[in-house]
């Protein structure tokens, strides 16, 4: 069971010393033999805001959480936090709370000595260190746990004291490293809404690694959606997603159809029978006009139609909207989101009509696959 966060705790608890510390990565590489990891990264944390770090495996991304850390040093570029160079301060002096997937918590000390041990380290008097770490676990919504060892406690639970011990020597900077992916899906749900809450109420600057695209856009200021070691684009949440600034970020993030086009004219395409403005600028075609249309499931209608040229293949109940899985004449494959009271006469075998709503879609040469446009 996940005990809710204290909302007395998170207003009155502990708040770090230096809240709000800008965060800079200026042109990092790392590379480990003949790996890239990271190749000119150029990245800015603004003061106070949680910002998302998304990618997939091997884009860099836990390389960059390490090299702010001190766990790895680049072979060029800087980390910079209010100004000051830390490229090159050991990890013990950087100032920062690290979370890990792994809890990483000591299985002989209990939750209040865990919570307690950096500032243990650091010589604070043992009455300061049993406040404060009383202080952080009312904090986080466990102020019955501190004489609990890790053993005894879930893994929700055991993330909140990981998360107090984070806190407790009140850094400037809290990073943390896909926290929540060890959890089940409802533990991880509520954790990652007080993780937040949490965030927001101290104001501290939060670098949040994870693969899980929902995660990133529902916990984050802004999410950098990085690539081969660079950053493709870094946005809110809602632009990144309704407005991508490449077909890598388009594709990458939530769900994407795409179909193939005809540049009609300046700034208009033809796809799937409709004609509709391009968003941003086309690519150039060698004269053939022929480009990839990108476009949103749920920018894409569906109706049944004994005339309509599309064939249902599947359909997929997700409570508010139904995906519908159609064939179209050409042999591509177009997931269309149907709210679900519409959705009833669009089973399997049924044909259907598809068109798109007429929005500004993103379009991309047809060899750009998957790599940014």
């Amino acid at each position: 069971m996940v005990t809710p966060l204290s909302s007395a705790a998170v207003a009155d608890g502990p708040s770090p010393a230096a809240a709000g510390a800008l965060v800079e990565f200026r042109g990092l590489r790392r590379a480990f033999g003949p790996t890239v990891a990271l190749d000119g990264l150029d990245l800015t944390a603004r003061p106070g805001e949680l910002l998302a770090l998304l990618g997939p495996s091997g884009c860099g991304k836990t390389t960059a959480l390490r090299v702010l850390a001190g766990f790895e040093h680049p072979d060029a570029g800087e980390v910079l936090v209010d100004g000051e160079d830390i490229t090159r301060v050991p990890a013990n002096r950087r100032d920062a709370g690290m979370v890990f997937q792994s809890y990483s918590l000591f299985p002989h000390l209990s939750a209040r000595d865990n919570v307690a041990f950096g500032l243990r380290v650091r010589k604070v008097s043992a009455a300061e260190r049993r406040e404060r770490a009383a202080e952080l676990l009312d904090l986080v919504g466990l102020p019955e746990h501190g004489d609990r060892f890790p053993h005894q406690m879930s893994g929700g639970q055991q993330q909140r004291v990981a998360l107090a011990r984070a806190l407790a020597l009140r850094p400037r900077v809290l990073l943390l490293d896909e926290p929540l992916s060890a959890l089940d899906a409802k533990v991880r749900l509520s954790l990652r809404e007080e993780i937040r809450r949490l965030q927001l109420s101290l104001g501290i600057t939060t670098v949040f690694v994870t693969h899980d695209q929902e995660e990133a856009l529902s916990m984050a200021d802004r999410v950098a959606v990085l690539n081969a070691g660079r950053v493709e684009q870094c946005a809110p949440p809602s632009e990144l997603y309704e407005r991508p600034a490449t077909a890598f970020v388009a594709e990458f993030v939530g769900t994407m159809n795409r179909l193939s086009g005809t540049l009609s004219g300046p700034g208009l395409v033809r796809v799937a029978g409709a004609e509709l403005p391009v968003d941003g600028d086309a690519p150039a075609t060698g004269g053939t006009g022929a480009v990839d249309v990108l476009i949103r499931p749920e920018n894409i209608t569906a109706e049944a139609d004994p005339e309509g040229t599309a064939t249902v293949v599947a359909a997929s109940f997700f409570g508010s909207v139904t995906r519908i899985l159609l064939d179209l004449p050409d042999g591509t494959t177009v997931k269309a989101d149907v709210p679900s009271r519409d959705a009833g006469g669009l089973g399997p075998g049924v044909r259907a009509r598809v068109a798109p709503a007429h929005r500004p879609v993103l379009v991309v040469a047809p060899a750009a696959s998957g790599q940014a446009a």
